[in-house]
């Protein structure tokens, strides 16, 4: 319908509508067709065009736990360096869950041309079984497929020095209750590392929340009258989404930041900038990260050799909430 409207093959609109006129179709042609599909309304039927091709056009990238602020700097590298050539499917789990195998395994009707998982455990790769490009982000110790990764031990590291230079001796530590090996990482590294240079971490088991405010704010009040009998007087979070929670019932209990108690978390948001304190925080190059594995998944896709994967750096960022 297209083309008789246009007055040109169909081979003529397959080639405007997939975007390879490039030295093929005149200006004028082009702007025919392009008139043709807007009058029609015509959308290219990817699935049809899949089925013809083996693959499709679309990315899956599967990410834990959406709730998290830090996906979003993830995605928008992701689809920078995918450009228009490519489309960007999610497959997320729900708040403080990891992805399942078969939810993911769904999407492949879609035949995706490849596929990005970020901070995944051995056990979903094990169970998800498909052959595709595939790469994966922070994803520290597995080696079952090429990974872009993050050198989050270094950051945990630097923020236990800068906890001791300040003079804390006893710590604490809020962790999140998604399993997956980053954070992991970060908590042992931390708290490694706080060991090693004189400071001792609370009693008991490490307490966990869910990435948001309300929950991270609750764990935080249940867990301070212990803390606080304990001499603890610095609180490490997974994430800067729970260290703005634990800032909030810091206020709600009238535990002064940093007078009495200095925060601090990973990630480095936007809004721990402006936060009251300031949050000190461990930047992580998430836009970075996703920029990279996306390169690199794309040239897997394209039959290209990809660049050698860095180690992608992460730096302390001190504010007043630790008393920079």
């Amino acid at each position: 319908m297209v083309a008789a409207r246009a007055g040109v093959s169909p081979a003529t609109v397959s080639l405007v509508a997939n975007g390879k006129t490039a030295g093929r179709v005149s200006v004028q042609i082009i702007n025919r067709v392009e008139e043709a599909i807007d009058e029609l309304n015509y959308v290219v039927d990817k699935v049809a065009s899949s089925l013809s091709r083996g693959s499709s056009s679309y990315v899956i990238l599967v990410a834990p736990d959406i709730a998290n602020p830090f996906f979003g700097k993830v995605i928008a590298g992701v689809k920078d360096a995918l450009g228009p050539t490519y489309q960007l499917l999610l497959s997320v789990s729900d708040v403080g869950q990891v992805p399942q195998a078969g939810d993911v395994r769904s999407l492949f009707a879609f035949r995706p041309a490849g596929l990005l998982v970020d901070a995944p455990n051995a056990q979903f790769l094990q169970d998800l079984a498909i052959e595709a490009p595939t790469v994966l982000l922070d994803a520290p110790d597995i080696t079952s497929a090429p990974s872009v990764d993050m050198d989050v031990a270094a950051g945990a590291r630097a923020l236990a020095e800068h906890l001791a230079s300040r003079g804390h001796q006893t710590v604490a530590y809020l962790d999140s209750v998604t399993a997956t090996a980053t954070f992991a990482l970060r908590r042992e590294a931390f708290l490694t590392r706080a060991e090693e240079v004189g400071m001792r971490a609370a009693a008991g088991e490490v307490p966990r929340s869910v990435i948001d405010l309300e929950d991270s704010s609750e764990t935080f009040t249940q867990a301070w009258p212990g803390w606080h009998a304990e001499g603890v007087t610095a609180v490490v979070c997974a994430t800067d989404t729970q260290a703005y929670g634990v800032l909030h019932a810091a206020r709600a209990l009238g535990v002064d930041v940093p007078g009495d108690l200095a925060v601090a978390g990973f990630d480095n948001l936007p809004y721990s900038q402006v936060s009251r304190p300031g949050l000190t925080s461990v930047e992580l190059p998430g836009r970075e990260l996703g920029h990279a594995a996306a390169a690199h998944l794309r040239a897997l896709m394209e039959g290209r050799e990809p660049d050698a994967a860095a180690l992608l750096c992460s730096r302390l960022v001190v504010r007043e909430s630790t008393g920079g």
